[in-house]
């Protein structure tokens, strides 16, 4: 009878330390699981429905509120929560800062927000959208990391600069109207306000 509550005693020590292993090895693999995870896939999680309010602290100071709506491979779009609706294309990395709820920023680090992208969005640069908006002539404003806004038509996006004909904000692209045309590089971009209704993927 000694012998059988002695093995008894011996098998529930076993099991607690094979359980206090477990444990230890999934605490280490999660903190491996979070070390590897992108900032931009924690953004993909947070384009999900419900899609949180967002604050944003950009590289020139100033702060965007809005919906994140698509992530591409270095970009983010925003539907913007101003009382004028807009939406917005911006660099990753223009931002400074993020914030939100709390619960949200721990669901973006969930283990089911690091599957791997399944859409096109998330396979689109900065100069393939902003390729889109000058192929479709939409007006923008552009905002430098100077803290200058430069309102036209991009006319074309290269490699990693673009090409803005200055006009006045809201009138369309015409040769009469433009006062100028500007050379940016991408790293200058904070953020590039749509002036015109678009669906950003």
């Amino acid at each position: 009878m000694r012998w059988d509550r002695f093995f008894e005693d011996l098998e529930d020590q076993l099991d607690s330390e094979w359980e206090a292993e477990r444990a230890a090895l999934d605490s280490e693999a999660e903190r491996l699981r979070l070390a590897r995870m992108p900032l931009i896939q924690r953004l993909r999680a947070l384009t999900a429905d419900p899609a949180p309010t967002l604050s944003l602290a950009l590289a020139d100071g100033t702060t965007l509120s809005g919906r994140a709506t698509a992530v591409g491979a270095d970009w983010i779009g925003m539907a913007l929560a101003e009382t004028r609706a807009g939406a917005a294309v911006l660099p990753v990395d223009a931002l400074a800062g993020i914030g939100m709820p709390q619960s949200d920023i721990l669901r973006s680090a969930r283990a089911d927000a690091a599957a791997p992208p399944a859409g096109l969005a998330e396979r689109m640069t900065l100069g393939f959208v902003l390729r889109g908006l000058a192929r479709r002539r939409i007006p923008v404003t552009v905002h430098l990391r100077t803290g200058r806004t430069i309102a036209g038509t991009i006319d074309r996006a290269l490699a990693d600069h673009l090409d803005l004909a200055v006009h006045d904000p809201g009138q369309p692209r015409r040769a009469d109207a433009v006062t100028a045309v500007r050379m940016i590089p991408f790293p200058a971009l904070v953020w590039v306000r749509l002036e015109s209704p678009l669906a950003l993927v």
